[in-house]
């Protein structure tokens, strides 16, 4: 499989309805590790979007299935009635949430990490991608992100991912998915 090129991404959501007021939503989902975050950041200097990470709205190694009083009650519902969104970001290392962060609205806004295009998250989306690479290569570059020390927790969360994307079908409703392996051109 050939990837489609950042300028041509930005171009099909650029083609695509807003579905959040005035907003076009790109939603970027796929297992932890498959370069949805270096996508999702391309693709944000392309369409000057703001990026939001799913790091930031999971609640911890257990917050996959959790993720929608922030997600959608605090980000895309008001977006969709054409307010202003914010929520306070998941801290790691505090085991809760600390600073907050704003998500005006504006043309375009980017949302990338592992869940983020659940079921009820796709009809707000004017466009979801859909990032994979094989378990072995996410696992790798998991750990020379995070360190050895996380080895067991990016194993178990490898396992909720892939039940979690299971049951949400996450696959098989993206419009593109992208081989997290191969080249992505600019243009």
């Amino acid at each position: 499989m050939q990837n489609p090129s950042i300028a041509a991404l930005a171009d099909e959501v650029r083609r695509r309805d807003p579905h959040l007021a005035t907003t076009r939503l790109l939603l970027i989902d796929g297992p932890a590790g498959s370069g949805k975050t270096t996508l999702a950041g391309r693709l944000g200097k392309a369409l000057d979007a703001q990026v939001v990470h799913g790091d930031d709205i999971y609640e911890g190694w257990s917050g996959l299935d959790t993720m929608w009083p922030t997600l959608g009650e605090q980000i895309l519902e008001p977006l969709a009635r054409g307010e202003e969104a914010s929520f306070a970001a998941w801290d790691w290392h505090a085991s809760r949430r600390g600073a907050v962060i704003d998500v005006p609205a504006t043309p375009f806004l980017i949302i990338e990490g592992v869940g983020v295009a659940q079921r009820a998250a796709r009809p707000f989306a004017s466009l979801v991608l859909y990032v994979e690479a094989p378990w072995s290569e996410r696992l790798r570059r998991g750990i020379q992100r995070d360190g050895e020390a996380m080895r067991d927790d990016w194993e178990r969360w490898q396992v909720l991912e892939l039940i979690h994307h299971d049951v949400q079908q996450t696959r098989a409703g993206s419009h593109i998915e992208i081989d997290g392996t191969a080249p992505i051109p600019d243009a």
